[in-house]
């Protein structure tokens, strides 16, 4: 290497490498993103042609769906828009979208089967099921991200003193 050719840091080789989103991921995030606002959209026009007024669950209901709608569309959108390498943080909030989702429906959904006295157990055993896996995806996305940025600090770093 010649002394006029610029030497790269370990970070900049690894941003060189390393493109921000793979095109199979950027996809799945456009995916995201319109399916969140088609979804919002759809919703929401529901909502919206609904004739009379509503019982407050059936509200809070639609208002839950048109939220978590545009909870994955800004993700969606975010994730399109990301020129840096993210270090999985793409599938830590993603985990967290839908572990959030999975208890909050669960919830709901557990509040209307007593308030009508049917199968509160078949609605936690479900439910239980849909929080356990995004409980899981979510440990699995944070020791991804954790084993990333372990090997950043590793590339980065300056090496430490030899050992005697």
């Amino acid at each position: 290497m010649t002394e006029e050719e610029p030497r790269l840091s370990a970070r900049e080789m690894i941003e060189r490498l390393e493109p921000a989103l793979s095109p199979k991921r950027r996809v799945r995030a456009l995916v995201a993103l319109l399916a969140g606002l088609i979804g919002a959209l759809f919703a929401g026009t529901l909502w919206w042609s609904e004739p009379g007024p509503l019982p407050g669950r059936t509200q809070l209901a639609f208002a839950m769906l048109i939220l978590f709608c545009l909870a994955w569309a800004g993700y969606g959108g975010w994730l399109v828009t990301r020129r840096v390498p993210l270090f999985a943080a793409d599938r830590v909030i993603a985990a967290w979208l839908g572990l959030a989702a999975s208890l909050a429906t669960t919830g709901v959904l557990a509040v209307v089967a007593v308030q009508r006295g049917t199968g509160l157990g078949l609605t936690l055993a479900v439910g239980g099921v849909f929080v356990a896996g995004a409980l899981v995806l979510a440990v699995r996305a944070h020791a991804r991200q954790a084993a990333l940025l372990r090997r950043l600090r590793e590339l980065t770093d300056p090496p430490g003193p030899p050992s005697p």
